[in-house]
């Protein structure tokens, strides 16, 4: 974009850069002076430019430069502006700083001097307090590609990897491949950085780290070993393209750590780990098994099995590669749903995920064909789709499923796009040639093509004729004869060339035409293709050593032809026939074979798949994506025969260097750290030992703890928090589990509270540390590691267990199931306990995504404001065979859980006989979870019953699909919220809410503005307007013009926040939430609300 190469920019750091010309074309009221024309005044725009720069005022100068980021995204230049904006490098607005940083990295290479002159206030801004500030200070200082500061990047490499952010350690980790690129000599020194931050347990760096390791030591795989099984185990909360990183790098790494699965005589243990109560004769027959899955193994497919879910198609891919090469074959069909879903997605994504599809069904074919109508071609499909899909259906053809995949070519073959339809016939003869008891129907087929108006058709099935023919010539003659009738129709030189060639290599089996056809080549040689004229000569050739009294003339005048043709492989040709087949005094020893050589029997061609050789290449990369080696592909190994050493990722247990005055209780044992999977010396090991085993062996669950203790030390720790993850409720249980083992009492506080999953056991330490520690987002800033805080975390703990149970602050939380197709995130988010915030509410808006759950100290529910009474159907009666249903939204709290979102339903008989036993099948085809309704036994004809359920939609507007059914049948039906629906209004005062919206900004926030009709500015009618959209409760307001709507999402409980400001004739609606994608969904629903006028 600017110029720039691709090495400068890593592959998730363009945020600077995106952010900058984002800004720049917000302001779309850019004077002409600044647009200009051909001879358009360029001084004074500078001049205006540098005064505004040189101005008092921030506004002024951030508009300058959001102008001048956009002269650089149109390619003018704005180099002489250089010595103007560094001058504010050292501004204290945030956002006029990222614009300096984005302008800088785009003219330090060309004005090598001038930037170094800013050098000095990049060093500076290194020691800033502000993580956000370092990390920008050392993103640009990396992205200045200079040799001769080249000492000064890795010393500010070093310091960063070393960095209490998380944030910072990852940008250190961004700046090694840029260095690296700038000068290889520092691959050593970069090295050990890597090493370093290799051992880093936040899942913000792991990501950048392992990017790093790839693109500058990938042959390093020692380096590996030890943060094996901790990377295996952060995996799941990476963000989403450092997840494809890892796996990437682990498909590699366990490819030369251990034994092939695929023997026949492998044993699998699904779990990796071995019971502990084994009788010994079970343990005798494992052992007399020579081939047991390594748990190392088995860990990293357990770990990457939930990713299979993700929203991401490169995580999907990546993990699907993963398991095609490192996982059993009973295994693998587990790849086939998630890679079929991906189907649904973009064009782009659909290429990639065919391809690798086409790859996989050669060697595996029962995978996919479950599936087959998924890969049925669409009108709508571009061709490049239509082929790869055309391929799998080839790939998948077998004796049980030919005859439909036969009827689905027919359709194709008559498609308007030629090349498409080309394809088909091909398939056609691929199926003819794999599948013999339909030889003979495809070549009958084939032959009704040659009477097709389209001559592309026609070409291709003579071509493909030509091929299915050399199988068994004797028998099909008469389409040979066929052929020649049709010869004078056909135009295209490869489908005249198979038909000669046919003619020639056969001319025994049609004595009678093989001679006429050559007549009639012979008049027309000289305007023939250069193919069609070498296949003539060929024909004459064959005809004159068979025939030669009726075509020996002929033959000869061909000859002269070609003699003097203008190709000189024609004329080449030509007088190698005529000294092979015409003997005389200079003729060598191999005119006496000629018959033999040019009547030789041929053997048949192999119609293959083009994927055939591409498993060569590991799926989902770009050299198996062009067929071709790519620059920078790393080659899979083969298996090793003997498995290597596996004690290399047990990490040793090592005695911290700076004693912290708390003794350490117990050391983890490396050989049983899968059965003290969670025991409380590794809790505790953790904390004050880097690189402990249980590091490796464990999820990180003290990952919360940790940050907390740097909050303490680090004020930029305290900007950021995002809403708890699914995973990290699972971790809080385990951790609530081990505090029991430790203390009998615990029990007693358990079985008191129930399924209560957070706030018995924590000290008010503790959970006022939770609240402002982020444990969920792996973007978020606040994710801080110091081992020298272990001291801290200890002293926590021994409150936790001296401080009573506070029995009103039990939540129940019920699991959710993850949704394959959830819009929102991968995990649904904890309903958030009623805690205090010790969080500071101001945010640096620049840390999109870094966010402050809301606190729900203020926020009470309310009922509902107004209730649709739109009802949608369920059912229709003529489907249901007289079972008629129809459902509509409560908008009241569900009385069967939380989380649940409240339904009514009507059951109708619309049929003259009673339908028995009415109820909700147990099996759902997706992963809501849905409370069924009592089973109605008998339900008259024309009777109507209403019934109630809840439905738990995860907060994504994805369809619940469930069964309806009867004594004798079952009916799949669907139910589709509105993103209004999801919601719960509540009540908040105006101060409240004012400040809670504040702690929502950045990605968290939406806007619109909407011009409204007369009739939809009063008050009355933005409310209802409003309120029938979504379940919001009024906020009063103070002011006239602006109305305020709050709620809160019905399963995570996350903040949603409306707000319309008049301002006549036009209104500004602004969502502020954590949930972006409803936020954003939601403001589309309102606007279009607001914009129609009542009818």
């Amino acid at each position: 974009m600017f110029g720039m190469s691709t090495n400068n920019v890593s592959y998730n750091e363009q945020g600077s850069l995106e952010s900058g010309v984002d800004a720049a074309h917000e302001n779309s009221s850019i004077p002409a002076s600044v647009s200009g024309g051909l001879f358009s005044a360029d001084y004074k725009k500078n001049e205006d430019l540098k005064e505004m720069l040189e101005s008092n005022k921030d506004s002024q100068k951030l508009e300058a430069m959001k102008r001048i980021v956009g002269l650089i995204a149109k390619g003018k230049n704005a180099s002489e502006l250089f010595p103007a904006v560094v001058k504010n490098v050292a501004s204290k607005n945030i956002e006029l700083k990222k614009l300096v940083y984005v302008y800088l990295v785009r003219y330090a290479e060309e004005q090598q001097d001038l930037a170094l002159l800013s050098i000095s206030t990049f060093q500076r801004a290194l020691k800033d307090p502000n993580q956000l500030i370092r990390a920008s200070a050392l993103r640009v200082l990396s992205s200045i590609r200079v040799p001769i500061i080249v000492p000064i990047m890795m010393l500010s490499i070093k310091e960063a990897s070393t960095d209490l952010s998380p944030y910072v350690r990852k940008t250190a980790a961004h700046a090694i491949q840029k260095l690296y690129s700038l000068d290889p000599d520092q691959k050593e020194h970069l090295i050990e950085v890597i090493e370093k931050l290799l051992k880093d347990k936040s899942t913000l760096v792991a990501g950048s780290v392992v990017m790093a390791f790839e693109e500058v030591c990938p042959e390093r795989i020692d380096l590996i070993h030890k943060n094996y099984r901790k990377l295996c185990n952060l995996l799941v909360d990476v963000e989403e393209w450092g997840q494809v990183v890892i796996i990437h790098m682990l498909t590699r790494y366990a490819r030369t750590q251990f034994v092939s699965p695929w023997r026949e005589d492998a044993v699998f243990d699904e779990n990796s780990e071995k019971a502990f109560y084994d009788s010994e004769e079970e343990r005798k027959v494992e052992q007399v098994k020579p081939y047991i899955m390594d748990p190392d193994h088995r860990l990293l497919l357990r770990n990457t099995k939930p990713l299979f879910q993700s929203r991401n198609t490169a995580v999907v891919m990546a993990v699907s590669q993963l398991y095609w090469h490192l996982a059993p074959k009973h295994e693998l069909n587990i790849i086939t749903k998630s890679l079929v879903r991906l189907l649904r997605s973009h064009r782009e994504v659909q290429f990639i995920v065919l391809q690798n599809i086409a790859t996989m069904s050669i060697q595996r074919k029962g995978m996919f064909e479950p599936f087959m109508k998924s890969f049925y071609v669409r009108s709508t499909d571009a061709t490049h789709i239509k082929i790869l899909k055309l391929e799998i259906l080839t790939n998948l053809a077998n004796e049980a499923n030919i005859s439909t995949i036969l009827r689905e070519f027919q359709t194709y073959v008559k498609s308007q796009d030629k090349a498409f339809a080309a394809a088909t016939i091909q398939a056609i003869g691929r199926c003819a040639t794999d599948i013999s008891e339909v030889t003979d129907t495809c070549l009958n087929g084939l032959v009704l093509l040659l009477s097709n108006r389209d001559e592309t058709v026609v070409a291709e099935s003579v071509v493909v004729i030509k091929k299915l023919l050399q199988t068994q010539p004797s028998q099909h003659s008469d389409i040979i004869k066929h052929m020649a009738k049709l010869f004078d129709n056909i135009t295209v030189s490869m489908a005249r060339a198979s038909i000669l060639w046919l003619m020639g290599e056969y001319c025994e089996h049609v004595p009678k035409i093989a001679p006429d056809v050559l007549r009639k080549m012979a008049k027309t040689f000289t305007s023939e293709e250069d193919i069609v004229k070498l296949q003539t000569v060929n024909l004459a050739a064959k005809l004159y050593l068979t025939n030669s009294k009726q075509t020996k003339l002929l033959t000869q005048y061909i000859l002269n032809l070609g003699k003097y043709d203008q190709n000189y492989d024609i004329r080449d040709r030509t007088r190698f026939i005529r000294q092979l087949i015409v003997p005389n005094e200079k003729s060598g020893a191999l005119s006496k074979y000629a018959r033999r050589i040019l009547m030789a029997p041929k053997p048949a061609p192999v119609l293959q798949s083009a994927f055939k050789d591409r498993d060569r290449f590991q799926l989902g990369t770009l050299s198996h994506t062009l067929n071709s080696q790519a620059i920078g592909y790393l080659e899979l190994s083969d298996w090793p025969a003997v498995a290597p050493d596996q004690s290399v990722r047990i990490v040793e247990v090592v005695e911290p260097v700076k004693e912290t005055g708390a003794p350490v209780h117990g050391k983890s044992k490396p050989g049983k750290s899968s059965e003290k999977f969670y025991s409380d010396s590794e809790e505790e090991e953790e904390e004050e030992e880097e690189g402990s085993s249980s590091e490796d062996s464990s999820s990180s669950s003290e990952e919360s703890e940790s940050e907390s203790e740097s909050e303490e030390n680090s004020d930029d720790s305290n900007k950021s928090s995002s809403s708890q993850s699914d995973s990290e409720k699972k971790k809080k249980t385990l951790k609530n589990k081990k505090l029991q083992q430790q203390k009998p009492d615990g029990k007693d506080r358990k079985q008191k509270n129930g399924n209560a999953v957070k706030g018995q056991s924590r000290s008010e330490s503790e959970s006022a540390s939770e609240s402002s520690s982020s444990e969920s987002s792996s973007e978020s800033g606040s994710e801080l590691d110091s081992d020298s805080d272990s001291d801290s975390g200890t002293d926590q703990k021994k409150n936790t267990r001296s401080k009573p149970v506070q029995s009103t602050l039990v939540t129940k939380v019920e699991k959710k199931e993850v949704s394959l197709l959830d819009l929102d995130d991968f995990s649904p988010a904890a309903v958030p306990s009623p805690k205090s915030s010790i969080l500071s509410p101001s945010l640096l808006s620049d840390l999109q995504g870094l966010s402050i759950s809301p606190t729900q100290s203020a926020l009470q529910a309310s009922s509902p404001v107004f209730v649709p009474e739109t009802s949608h159907e369920l059912l229709h009666r003529m489907t249901g065979k007289g079972l008629s249903a129809q459902y509509h939204f409560t908008r009241q709290p569900c009385i069967y859980g939380n989380s649940m979102v409240s339904l009514q339903l009507t059951l109708s008989n619309g049929s003259d006989q009673a339908l028995e036993n009415i109820h909700i099948s147990e099996k759902s085809s997706t992963g809501q979870n849905i409370h069924r309704f009592n089973a109605i036994e008998r339900l008259e004809p024309q009777a109507s019953v209403t019934v109630s359920m809840g439905v738990d939609f995860n907060d994504s507007t994805q369809a619940a699909n469930f069964q309806l059914c009867t004594k004798e049948d079952e009916f799949s039906v669907s139910i589709q919220p509105a993103v209004g629906e999801l919601l719960l209004p509540i009540t908040v005062s105006e101060a409240d809410f004012s400040k809670e919206q504040g702690k929502l900004l950045g990605m968290n926030e939406s806007s619109a503005t909407i011009t409204m009709t007369p009739e939809n500015v009063s008050s009355q009618s933005v409310n209802r307007k409003v309120v029938s959209v979504a379940n919001l409760g009024v906020i009063p307001s103070s002011q006239e013009n602006i109305h305020r709507f709050a709620g809160k999402t019905v399963s995570s409980g996350c903040l949603v926040l409306v707000s319309v400001a008049l301002k006549d004739p036009d209104a500004v609606i602004t969502i502020n939430t954590e949930r972006t994608v409803m936020g954003s969904m939601l403001l589309r629903q309102l606007k279009t609300a607001l914009t129609n006028s009542d009818p």
